[in-house]
């Protein structure tokens, strides 16, 4: 693929699509959002608004981050506050489905609103094509494969759908992230599911559920960064073991699961040959850094059988 040709090509569809209209662009940090976003402000500038929801589900400082690396590139985010409208679509729910349909239809709910305040009518988003194949083979429903919530049709929310990366693959993406001048921190970095940290909650989503799985995944990163596989997190699991406290006490705690896979498009991927003093190393540190976590476990299973994300 001649990269360069596709970043000419996208950028006049894109005009010619909004024309003298306006576009919002939903920037989440990760690789596909970042790289949908330039592309779309190259060809729209002050047509385009950019919107960050901070949904709670996402990396440590993520919205600071985010804004502050894309001022650097000209493109002003706006930081939406509505943790509190997810983790209430999210209460109560345990199934994967029902927890991702929830995050979607709270996510698009507050992108309309946006949408109404912005003019806009098109929403720019960073769907890639392992997307849509794993929501067509029925693997899983990503919230952002947009024509199975009619959003082409303006269904309910006021704006269509221009999706610039929908035939790319990650690794494609990254190439095209890089000729547009992104950051390599963002278009090199892990790619991180639009649910957030949702999806690495195994049962039921709560703020506090959320802040030991967030901790576990920075624990994960930093001591797995020399390896640089695809992608590398912790999921805090449903279940609950016992363990002893520093005074010998028995505790019973949360379990952490330590993922780290190796992938060239997501489609498949085999598990990271940590070495144990790497894997030793982060299971001391999630056990004395997050209070409450009495069992670390890591996942040796391939994609297939398995998904790489734990819902």
């Amino acid at each position: 693929m001649d990269y360069r040709k596709f970043i000419t090509r996208q950028v006049a569809e894109i005009k010619k699509t909004v024309g003298k209209g306006k576009a919002i662009s939903a920037l989440s940090g990760g690789v596909d959002s970042a790289v949908a976003t330039v592309l779309a402000h190259k060809a729209l500038g002050k047509n385009l608004t950019v919107v960050f929801l901070d949904d709670g589900l996402m990396r440590q400082d993520e919205p600071t981050e985010v804004r502050s690396a894309f001022a650097k590139l000209g493109i002003k985010v706006k930081v939406i506050n509505c943790q509190k409208n997810f983790f209430a679509a999210l209460k109560g729910l345990a199934d994967p489905e029902d927890k991702r349909k929830a995050f979607r239809d709270t996510f698009y709910k507050t992108l309309g609103k946006a949408v109404k305040q912005s003019k806009a009518m098109f929403l720019v988003q960073g769907t890639i094509a392992a997307d849509v194949i794993e929501t067509k083979k029925g693997v899983k429903s990503q919230h952002n494969v947009l024509e199975q919530i009619g959003i082409d049709s303006k269904k309910g929310y006021g704006f269509s759908a221009i999706e610039p990366l929908k035939k790319l693959f990650k690794p494609d993406v990254r190439i095209v992230g890089k000729l547009l001048g992104l950051p390599a921190k963002f278009h090199q970095r892990m790619p991180f599911p639009g649910p957030g940290l949702a999806t690495r909650v195994v049962g039921e989503v709560t703020p506090e559920r959320v802040k030991i799985v967030r901790k576990a995944c920075k624990i994960v990163e930093e001591e797995t960064a020399k390896y640089k596989m695809f992608q590398a997190f912790g999921v805090l699991l449903a279940d609950r073991a016992t363990g002893l406290t520093s005074g010998g006490r028995r505790a019973f705690g949360n379990i952490i699961a330590v993922r780290a896979v190796d992938s060239k498009n997501a489609m498949t991927a085999t598990p990271t040959k940590l070495t144990w003093a790497t894997l030793t190393k982060i299971q001391q540190r999630i056990v004395k850094e997050i209070p409450g976590v009495t069992k670390v476990l890591y996942d040796l299973t391939p994609k297939p059988p398995s998904t790489i994300e734990y819902i």
